[in-house]
């Protein structure tokens, strides 16, 4: 039987985001100018409607009223992709880990570069948060959707948290 497929474009502060929801769950949220390049005719058909939850809940991550997503997702991968996509959705708002740590949280310490292969393939960009992985020396390495938005999306969330420690409003 084959996967049901739709997307939405949506605009966010970081451009124009698309949405690929698979049976009824969101499967893929992807940048412009995403890197590598998903292969777009397999989106299925666009449409106007749908994507409700994900589109409040993108909206209310952006305004800053939110810290994690709630709504499920089904990203498509190897099984070692999906763990180290799992261990880069524990990575807590606002802060950041190195591709060493995540190789390290999957128990296999000496996989960093295929740790950062997984986190070049996530297909749910912002909802699972490979943004915050960096290099071991703090630098900001590779983004799906380019350096610029990476850091836009790391400064918002280390000022959100900032705001929230210090009770400020955001």
């Amino acid at each position: 039987m084959t996967a049901s497929r739709t997307h939405v474009l949506i605009d966010t502060p970081i451009g124009e985001v698309t949405l690929v929801n698979t049976d009824g769950v969101l499967s893929g949220v992807y940048m412009a100018e995403h890197r590598p390049s998903p292969d777009r005719t397999s989106f299925g058909p666009r449409v106007t409607e749908g994507f409700d939850e994900v589109r409040t809940q993108l909206g209310e991550y952006f305004a800053g009223e939110r810290t994690r997503f709630t709504f499920p997702v089904a990203p498509a991968g190897t099984e070692f992709q999906r763990e180290v996509w799992a261990a880069l959705a524990e990575i807590e708002y606002g802060t950041t880990r190195t591709y060493t740590s995540i190789a390290a949280a999957v128990g296999r310490p000496t996989a960093v570069r295929a740790v950062a292969a997984a986190n070049a393939r996530n297909p749910l960009c912002i909802v699972v948060p490979c943004h915050r992985v960096i290099g071991s020396s703090g630098k900001l390495t590779g983004y799906a959707g380019g350096l610029e938005r990476k850091r836009f999306l790391l400064e918002r969330e280390a000022e959100v948290r900032e705001a929230r420690a210090t009770h400020a409003p955001v």
